[in-house]
């Protein structure tokens, strides 16, 4: 591992040393607005942990899909089981699944079923305009799912009329062919997706068939827009081993999840007001034997209906942020039964600033009513300091909250045994942090310290007994995360290196069971680094690494290389996955592929 930092530190050294400092034409991160429910703040202004992956990074990397992007983001651990994240499941932080919350333009896509189905509404690539990863206790700003942290997708809006066809195939017989269009009319603009892609399999019943419809509408855009988003995926793959004991080679699951909602944005004098109805949808599919549905089935339909209206308020003594929401949950299922629950909440924030907006503190709290759990409430508090214009420091402090999932109240399977008398998760979490940036080089550095109590784990007295659910009484995580992007000129052509570094240490309270979920295949050491360049006009490749080290004392380094070459209106790629043949596990005891190859070529027409 040291070997490993000194030499990206020797490269970092070597490039720098022949960098020329010509200021780019580039967009400043600084400039970013990060979307709130609320009080929406630049980048450079905000006081919480905070990394942004552009269009521009995903597009650099070469990947096909937000799981493996997100793989590149140092304190984000996505374990996939199998290729383009057609199972893939998101941590932040050293938390679970169920721990981290997914949004899309700020609709909270959350699933009451589990969070193994956080990432089946990931957007295609080609609709995402960038990707906020918002790391730490934001309960207070988004309530009880965002325990460890919450990922928001924010979609393109259309600039241009505009179509873009692509095509891409490679190893294990993948296949993916997309669609994407953009029309800018006077009264309205709209975008349309539609992608399909289905592999064979890098292993036996490994194969798949996803198939994406994404549509974004604003109207009345010149007076009241109001803005549609629909967004369907549906995903069929062959899972062997992903569940249970990994002699279970025949399991099959299908799921379906669609996306619904309607929003606006009302400004009148000095209140700005954010309307939001939608509605969220998941099936779920899951055979254990593929070619024999009545050996063990299991079919989970999930809905939720949500309306919310958040605003803000501009004064004197700063902006004060509020709303409410009330969303109401349904689930039909052969083994979890029929269930609801509703949940209804009241957030309020206020942004004070001082000293001629050098220092600002945000106390803020949510309070949510559960109608089968008990009321919660979630302080918190953001301050920071602006030291220079480049360069701020921030804190900050909260509770996180999070309802057991009706997986963790009722599932029952042989490998499985639920508790419905889980109580809910509880933590309180602290972080200081710093941010320097510049037009060239942007660098953060965070430490977080996470008390935990009744975290939901899964143990068991003998490796051959199934895994139980149970509250444990306490885990403390704490931990630091370090980032540094650098822009420059080579050869008047430009450059980019992103490093990362995450470092977590989970105290786990010993359970009293022989066996435990919790703290197995964790984070501990987490080195990411890419370099994207351009060798030429039109031409630029990337090169990707990532090492982990697990609490299990498993570690592994992955290299990715991409490259694309664009000819007028055509361009055309290469990205190659894992080109060293590593074997290494990111979920339970399900190998990832090891060298595979990826061609493609795409269209864009103006």
């Amino acid at each position: 591992m040291k070997n490993k930092y000194f030499l990206s530190a020797l490269l970092l050294s070597a490039l720098l040393g022949n960098a020329q400092e010509t200021e780019l034409k580039t967009d400043s991160l600084k400039e970013v607005v990060v979307t709130s429910s609320r009080i929406d703040l630049p980048f450079k202004e905000n006081s919480r942990t905070i990394q942004i992956v552009t269009a521009e990074d995903i597009k650099k990397l070469g990947v096909t899909n937000v799981a493996d992007a997100l793989q590149q983001v140092a304190g984000i651990d996505v374990r996939r089981q199998g290729v383009n994240g057609m199972q893939a499941d998101l941590y932040i932080r050293g938390g679970s699944f169920d721990q981290t919350l997914l949004l899309i333009d700020g609709i909270k896509v959350d699933d009451a079923q589990t969070g193994h189905h956080t990432l089946n509404l990931a957007l295609p690539i080609d609709v995402i305009e960038r990707i906020e990863v918002i790391k730490g206790p934001a309960a207070r700003v988004f309530g009880q799912n965002a325990f460890t942290g919450a990922v928001n997708i924010v979609t393109k809006d259309v600039e241009d009329n505009s179509l873009i066809a692509k095509v891409q195939g490679g190893s294990f017989g993948q296949f993916i062919a997309e669609a994407t269009g953009a029309v800018s009319l006077k009264e309205s603009s709209h975008i349309v997706h539609f992608s399909k892609n289905f592999s064979e399999g890098y292993r036996y019943n490994t194969d798949f068939d996803n198939t994406n419809y994404v549509l974004k509408s604003q109207f009345n855009k010149n007076k009241l827009p109001i803005e549609l988003l629909t967004s369907y995926s549906e995903r069929k793959f062959g899972a062997n081993g992903f569940y249970g004991f990994t002699s279970y080679i025949d399991q099959y699951e299908e799921t379906q999840a669609s996306l619904v909602g309607l929003s606006t944005v009302i400004k009148k004098g000095n209140f700005t007001w954010k309307p939001r109805i939608y509605w969220r949808r998941n099936q779920d599919l899951y055979l254990l034997i593929r070619n024999n549905p009545s050996a063990y089935r299991n079919l989970h339909i999930t809905n939720k209906i949500a309306v919310e209206l958040n605003g803000s308020h501009q004064s004197k003594i700063g902006i004060t942020g509020f709303g409410v929401e009330f969303s109401k949950y349904y689930i039909s299922s052969n083994r979890l039964g029929d269930n609801q629950r509703e949940i209804a909440s009241l957030f309020l924030e206020h942004r004070f600033q001082f000293f001629n907006n050098i220092i600002d503190v945000t106390p803020g709290i949510s309070a949510s009513y559960f109608s089968d759990f008990d009321n919660q409430i979630f302080p918190g508090l953001d301050f920071g300091v602006k030291i220079s214009e480049k360069f701020r420091a921030y804190g900050n402090i909260g509770t996180s909250f999070r309802l057991p999932t009706y997986t963790n109240l009722y599932y029952v399977s042989p490998t499985t045994i639920s508790n419905p008398n889980l109580e809910t998760e509880e933590a309180f979490s602290q972080e200081v942090g710093f941010k320097y940036l510049s037009k060239n080089i942007n660098v953060s550095l965070a430490a977080f310290n996470r008390d935990a109590d009744n975290l939901i784990d899964y143990v068991r007295e003998n490796a051959s007994d199934a895994w139980q659910a149970q509250n444990i009484q306490h885990v403390n995580t704490k931990g630091y995360e370090a980032n540094i992007e650098y822009k420059f000129l080579l050869n008047q052509l430009p450059q980019k290196i992103q490093l990362g570094y995450s470092f977590l240490d989970n105290d786990v309270k010993k359970s009293e069971a022989n066996f435990s979920q919790y703290s197995i295949n964790s984070i501990k050491h987490q080195f990411v680094g890419n370099y994207a360049m351009e060798w030429f006009k039109n031409f630029s490749n990337s090169i990707g690494y990532r090492y982990v080290e697990r609490t299990s004392g498993v570690s592994y380094n992955v290299w990715d290389v991409s490259a694309s070459y664009q000819l007028k209106a055509l361009e055309f790629s290469v990205y190659a996955n894992n080109i060293f043949n590593t074997e290494y596990v990111e979920a339970g005891m399900v190998p990832m592929p090891k060298g595979n190859i990826l061609f493609g070529m795409k269209y864009l027409f103006k």
